[in-house]
Order: structure tokens, then sequence, then C-alpha cells
């Protein structure tokens, strides 16, 4: 399973990273600081999940969900976010991201997903 992240900060990626070393058979594609860069690794790099922050330097994550809306490109997307509240995420799961879930409380949450992928991939 291969997996990009996208935020702006260099230290959430670190600590993503080292959770998700954790993971069987994960690889870490690379990460993205801005909607541009986003775009433009999962347009090259086909990344099977894309961790998504909201607040990110050139437009938001919900700009990146829009792109591969219209782009018709399907990875599963986690959206994690210190936005917490309904209308975000509301908008980041009608416009396709697969799970929300909020940073400061639901970080570990993201490894939890991938793992059950994995397990369902194998069944």
């Amino acid at each position: 399973m291969r997996v990009l992240i996208v935020d702006d900060s260099e230290a959430l990626v670190q600590r993503l990273a080292v959770i998700l070393a954790s993971v069987p058979e994960l690889e870490i594609i690379g990460s993205a600081g801005s909607v541009a860069e986003a775009v433009l690794k999962i347009r090259e790099g086909k990344p099977d999940v894309v961790i998504l922050d909201i607040g990110i330097p050139g437009g938001s994550g919900i700009d990146v969900l829009e792109v591969l809306k219209q782009d018709a490109l399907t990875p599963l997307v986690i959206v994690l976010s210190n936005h917490s509240g309904r209308e975000y995420r509301s908008k980041c799961l009608g416009n396709g991201a697969r799970y929300y879930f909020d940073k400061s409380d639901e970080f570990d949450k993201v490894a939890g997903v991938l793992r059950g992928l994995k397990r369902a991939d194998a069944a």
C-alpha cells in the first residue's frame, strides 16, 4: 500500500511516518506541503492512500479533494485535521474523503484504519 502524506508541518509528517512504520507492507511514497504539490504528487505517484490536512498553503485540503474528483483519481483519502467542526467533516466526506479524524485526539486512528485495510486486502 502506497501512502502520500499531505501536511505543511514537517514535524507532523515525521511523527506520522514513525507511527505508520508499524503497518506491514506500507510504503510512504512522500509528502506534500501545499495544494499544488499534493495534486502533482498524487497525479504522478498514484498513491493508494492520501492522508490529507485541510489547512495547507495554496488553498485547502478540500481543494485537493475537488481536484481528485474532477480528475477521477481514486486514492482512499483520510483527512487528519485540527478543523473539528461538523461543516469541515461534512464537506470532506461529501467530496470523497473516506475518513475524517481530528489531530488532537484521533491521530492514532490512522494506523488502525490502514492495518484494517491490509487485513481486508489479505482476506
